[in-house]
């Protein structure tokens, strides 16, 4: 079955992400065209919250592109794109301080990372073998593949959803630190709030993504066996 009730709303939910992915690119723009009070560049903002934490260790890097910003947990060293890095915009600032706040969750071995990291060779695997299970199980109506197909797709929904507390809580972190040292202003802090938000909001439509289709092929799976 290729077309299915719950086509519709993962297609809903599909339209939410590409407009996520929209809106986190125009809110991005919009702020990083108002430079921060502080007069920090990313780069120096994310020193500075580095070393407050006791994470003197972790380098602050500069990498090509834009929104390519992350903290690597393998070599851990975060990691900014072009506009972040030079930049000392509110965008600039705020991008930053949440990569940051990826690096100080996990020095706290911050539980849901902690989980995430655990998880991801699973999902790498899973991942990848997922969908032929699910194909073949539809075009054989072997409901046995079908089922092993929705497990292993339910490790990435798990991943997904994991990802949700993990990118809220970084970028908690990263406003109290910010405030706290004087990056930004009180007045500011309704732009750190917008792009830091946008952001967010294209992990929860990711997930919701993964949760519609997941319950998609459960659907199947519970039609066909009573067929």
């Amino acid at each position: 079955m290729f077309f299915h009730p719950m086509d519709f709303l993962i297609l809903i939910a599909f339209g939410l992400s590409l407009w996520a992915q929209f809106r986190v690119k125009g809110t991005f723009n919009r702020y990083a065209d108002v430079p921060a009070s502080s007069g920090l560049t990313g780069a120096e903002a994310a020193r500075r919250m580095l070393d407050a934490n006791g994470l003197t260790h972790v380098p602050v890097e500069h990498i090509p592109g834009t929104l390519t910003d992350h903290y690597d947990p393998i070599s851990r060293t975060v990691r900014l794109s072009d506009p972040v890095y030079f930049g000392n915009s509110i965008s600039a600032i705020s991008v930053a301080c949440h990569e940051v706040g990826h690096a100080v969750q996990h020095k706290v071995s911050y539980p849901m990372l902690v989980a995430r990291h655990r998880i991801f060779p699973v999902v790498n695997f899973a991942s990848g073998i997922a969908p032929l299970l699910l194909l073949a199980g539809f075009f054989f109506h072997a409901a046995n593949l079908l089922l092993l197909g929705i497990v292993f797709f339910s490790a990435a929904v798990a991943f997904q959803l994991i990802t949700l507390p993990v990118e809220f809580n970084a970028s908690s972190r990263a406003k109290d630190m910010m405030v706290k040292m004087g990056f930004i202003r009180n007045t500011e802090e309704r732009g750190v709030n917008k792009v830091l938000g946008a952001a967010a909001l294209t992990y929860v439509a990711a997930a919701l993504i993964s949760v519609l289709e997941l319950a998609k092929y459960v659907m199947i799976f519970n039609s066909s066996n009573e067929d």
